[in-house]
């Protein structure tokens, strides 16, 4: 999985560098908020986001309120990273629409499982968000006939919920994903062509 890093700090962005490539991630580094936001707007931006509060252009709280608003923002799982230590500063970050708040002096493992978490809710986002699009096309696709429909008694027209009268035919092929083909039922047959009914095979079935 892909991970975005965003901290201004060399020291401590290479320090989760050399991290998460050790446990597997593929690394996306920004020293910057701004640099941080051009990634994370683009569809296919890394889904696990780790992003330092304070940071030059856009702080990391600015972004994660500005990824929340976008399309695709709710599939991030966003990882506030900070020197911050106020119960205040938890509740800002969180209520921006962080998943998760870590303090700069932070353990190797919990760290490590934490990014575990992390990496596992983005998947079940990835893949939710992907059984809720195929749904939602097969649901387009599904038309149905329900309710009562007025017909004609003589010309067997339709009349449609904005009272227009449509043709049988035209009504089911715009409803429904049934393909029509025109033929002759045998009483129709012998009516309008007995010249050659006479001689046809529907006539001794």
């Amino acid at each position: 999985m892909k991970v975005l890093i965003a901290d201004d700090g060399l020291t401590i962005r290479r320090l989760l560098e050399t991290y998460l490539t050790n446990w597997g991630y593929e690394v996306v580094s920004v020293s910057d908020g701004n640099k941080a936001w051009e990634v994370l707007k683009n569809p296919d931006a890394p889904r696990l986001v780790i992003l330092d509060w304070l940071m030059p252009g856009m702080d990391g709280v600015d972004v994660c309120r500005k990824v929340r608003a976008l399309e695709h923002g709710k599939l991030f799982y966003i990882i506030i990273f900070t020197s911050l230590e106020g119960k205040k500063d938890l509740v800002t970050a969180l209520e921006a629409g962080a998943d998760d708040f870590i303090i700069k002096s932070f353990d190797k493992d919990e760290l490590q499982a934490r990014i575990k978490v992390g990496e596992r809710v983005a998947r079940l986002k990835s893949e939710l968000d992907s059984r809720v699009k195929a749904l939602e096309e097969a649901i387009a696709h599904v038309k149905l006939l329900q309710g009562v429909l007025p017909i004609c008694m003589h010309c067997h027209k339709i009349r449609d919920d904005k009272e227009v009268w449509k043709r049988l035919d035209k009504y089911i092929s715009e409803h429904t994903d049934v393909m029509l083909s025109h033929s002759l039922c045998p009483e129709c047959y012998e009516k309008h062509y007995p010249e050659f009914y006479e001689n046809s095979p529907d006539k001794n079935e």
